[in-house]
This record gives structure tokens, sequence and C-alpha cells, in this order.
């Protein structure tokens, strides 16, 4: 390990006196080396939460043998979790199939739309998950998905009392150890566990990439203050899975407030780029770069990755790739588009497409609509637009083609996917929203209203993810704009 920076002293020193730590971590800062050198510097028992198996069992090789490194879901399997483990490799079946046996017999109708059988199904199964991720000791209302086409609030009202009676059931069902119609997934047990109120036996808890963490196992790991030392460590400007529920738990948590920023990742110019965005997502930190690592800003013709902002834009990169013969991997694969693209190839032959997304649409035609006259449907119109250039048969072709990322001349991913990870060179796609041109010349405050602080948080992700040379890409518009400043 490096010789610590004053900041990492610092937050060594914080701990060593008792106190619980929240420790602002920033892209490339050293964050389990800190942890680590806060660990080895006591002989108290210590436990490390992580949510990801693989960021669990990189920290268990450089922690000491006193700290115990597991994931959420092991502890809650270990205490509780074990007792379902019967039902846990049970066959996946349709969810019309437990909806079935649930009781679920028939189509529903609220206002012009039917609720077929599936979909009816499939949104008890999901407002079951909802719950587990959530910290409530209860099902509720809030826990129902939403349906494109039933977003006035008495429809999602009247669809609400549809679904909470069958997910009562569900949720019922999930308790017998031995058997169940529903299928037993860990995010049931973690939640089961959580209920129970549980005491981690330790003397401190660290919690890694607190930003992301769900309500429910925050729930649990600040319940453990009154006998256990508590450190979260994470990057608020990289919270950017709101949408499944995860919460920044960081910044309210009351907790000495520390920070690291010197990055070790990359150099000066690229912590220059990170920074504009922290600026704009109103982050808690700023980073600076290492001077000895060589980092620019410049166009790449041959990245190693090319990341995007939806799956849609990292379609549209992939075709773009093969169709100019490169070797192409996609981060975790093609699975998500495909079933897009077959979903879209139901549509246009006149069929009704099961996909959660798309399953209120009768027709091609009625999404072709709602993506360019409804606001709510503004984020479809890339979708329908790559699908009427190139055809659902093509898409799937392409996902066909993909290649193995070991074997492949450039990695295409989200930046959501790419979290964690790093390259030397990195594109960044045209999918990212930009400035309007009126605006170029605002001072960055103004700029802000023109910029989500989730699409800020996200081109942070992804600029940061670069090692030696970074293309703007789709975000070189909105950097022009720093130059202007001056």
């Amino acid at each position: 390990m490096h010789t610590p920076t004053p900041e990492q002293v610092h937050a060594a020193e914080t701990f060593r006196a008792g106190r619980h730590l929240a420790l602002q971590a920033g892209a490339g800062t050293g964050k389990t080396s800190t942890l680590c050198l806060l660990a080895a510097d006591t002989k108290r028992r210590g436990r490390y939460l992580a949510f990801n198996k693989d960021i669990a069992q990189h920290a268990a090789a450089n922690f000491p043998s006193t700290v115990q490194c597991r994931t959420a879901h092991a502890t809650a399997f270990a205490a509780l979790g074990h007792r379902y483990s019967n039902r846990l490799n049970s066959p996946r079946q349709p969810a019309w199939k437990t909806g079935q046996a649930l009781g679920i017999l028939r189509p529903e109708r609220i206002a012009d739309h039917e609720i077929s059988q599936r979909t009816l199904s499939h949104n008890v199964l999901r407002t079951v998950t909802r719950f587990c991720h959530s910290a409530d000791g209860a099902l509720a209302r809030h826990h129902v998905p939403r349906l494109r086409g039933l977003d006035a609030p008495a429809s999602h009202r009247q669809f609400a009392e549809l679904v909470l009676p069958f997910a009562a059931k569900a949720w019922a069902d999930l308790q017998r150890p031995d058997h169940g119609f529903v299928r037993f997934e860990h995010d049931h047990y973690l939640k089961m566990w959580a209920l129970t109120g549980p005491k981690i036996e330790a003397d401190f808890l660290f919690l890694d990439e607190a930003q992301d963490t769900n309500p429910v196992l925050e729930q649990v790991f600040t319940a453990q203050r009154s006998h256990a030392q508590l450190v979260m460590v994470g990057d608020s400007a990289q919270a950017i899975y709101g949408w499944r529920g995860a919460t920044d738990v960081m910044t309210g948590f009351d907790a000495e407030q520390l920070t690291l920023t010197r990055s070790f990742r990359f150099g000066p110019r690229i912590a220059d780029e990170a920074n504009r965005w922290l600026e704009l997502a109103d982050a808690p930190i700023r980073l600076t770069g290492t001077t000895t690592i060589p980092a620019e800003l410049s166009s790449v013709d041959h990245p190693d990755a090319v990341l995007c902002r939806t799956n849609i834009g990292a379609m549209t990169e992939v075709m773009r790739l093969l169709g100019e013969g490169h070797r192409v991997a996609l981060t975790r694969g093609g699975q998500q588009l495909a079933q897009l693209a077959s979903a879209a190839d139901d549509l246009k032959e006149g069929r009704r497409t099961h996909h959660p997304e798309l399953v209120l649409f009768a027709s091609w035609g009625d999404l072709q609509d709602y993506a360019a006259y409804d606001p709510a449907g503004h984020d479809l119109q890339p979708f329908v637009d790559l699908v009427d250039t190139h055809g659902p048969d093509a898409i799937l072709a392409a996902v066909s083609e993909l290649t193995e990322e070991a074997h492949a001349d450039v990695t295409v991913s989200t930046a959501h996917k790419a979290k964690g990870r790093e390259w030397a060179t990195v594109r960044i796609s045209n999918d990212f929203p930009q400035l309007k041109d009126a605006d170029l010349g605002a001072p960055a405050a103004d700029q802000s209203s023109e910029v989500s602080d989730t699409d800020a948080r996200l081109a942070y992700v992804a600029v940061t993810r670069a090692r030696h040379r970074l293309d703007l890409g789709g975000l070189a518009r909105t950097a022009a704009q720093k130059t202007n400043d001056g």
C-alpha cells in the first residue's frame, strides 16, 4: 500500500477514537485500503458488509482475520435464511402460473385497460419484491408498481386495490419453510431477517457502497449503533440506483463526516472533468488527481470501453461497432435487449406482448404514438427509433454476435453496469443529455437546471472509469461550456 494520505490518517484517528464515521470516498481514492488501515489498527472484532459477493470476497483477501467479510444476504442466510434452503433452488415458473395458484383466475378491467392474468400476476410478485427492499413493516399501496397507461392517481389506486390482497397471499406463502407456490428468492429471507430486529455481534461494522443501500439494510445497520461502532463508506455522487429502491443513506447519517478526495486511478485532467459533474450534482466532495499518472481528454478511435446512459444507447453502439467489423462485448450480455426486441416483434406482428414495460400496448402503432406524443413516453422514443431503423430481427441478430469480454476489441456498457470498473481508454456515448445551445454561456449555477442530479451523477460515474484517456463524446458539447466560462 502507498503511504497513507493525510485524509486516510485522519480517518484512522477518528476510528481509533471510537466515533461513528461516514466516509465519502471519491472514485479511485483507495476506499478498501483505507478500511484495511482502520481494521489493522485494532484488535476488536469487526464485520464488513457488502451487497455484492465479489466485493466481499475481494475484501476478505485484504482484511485482517479479526474482520469477517460477508454480503448482507450471507449474514441473513446464516441467521434465518438457511431454514428456507429447500425452497431456494425451486424451478422457475411463469408468473401467471404462480398467480393462478394465488387465485388470479381472470383478467380485470380498469378504465379502458384490460389487465391480463399474466400482468396482474407479474405485478403481484414485483410488489412483494419492492416491499422486501423497503424498511416498511407491512405491504402498502406505494409498493405496487406503476403501469404505463395507468399513471393517474385514481387509476393506480384501483390497480393497487387489485394487487395488494394477492401480494399479501404471496407473502404469507413465502413464510412456509418447506413448500409453497411462490418462488423463494434471496431478498425474501433478507427481509424476514430484517423484520426480526437482528443484533449483529461485532465491535464495529463497515458498510461498503453505502450510497446504494436498500432501506431494508440501512434499517438493520443503523439499529446496531447502540452496541457497535458504525462506519459507512461510499460516494454520494455515485448514488445511481434510486430507481430500484436504493437510497443514499450517507449524507443524513449521524456520524463524523470525512472525505477521501485524492484519486489514485487517474491524473488531474480527468479529475477536473469529474469535478465539473460533482459540482452540477451538488456533491459533498471534489477530487484531486495523481500528477504522476498520465491522463488526457482527447478523441479515442479505438477505446477499450464505450459507456452509455441507457440500454437502448448501448444497443445502438453495439450495432454500429459490429457494422464496422469490431468484436464487441456487452456488459452482462444482451438478454434485456433481446427481450425488448422480441416484445417489439410481437407488437409489429399484431400480438400483445408480456414485456412489463410494454404490456398495455395493443400494437406497434400505439407504442409509436405514445413515445411521440405522451410526455410519459419520451424515454421510449430512442427504442422506437432503433426498431424502426433496423427491425427486431437485426437487433436479435446483433445480440447473437456478441463476444466474451476477454476476446473483444471493445466493451460496451451502460454507466450503471460500469460502476466499480475501470479501463485505460474510455469513450462516452452520445445518448447522455446535452445542454441547450442558448445555455452554453451560462454560469454553472444556471446550468444545473438543465442537467438533473441523476444525469450529473451518471456522467460522473462514466468519466471516472477512465485511467489514461477519456473521449467525452456525447458530453463534449457540455465540456465546451467550461472553456467558454474561462
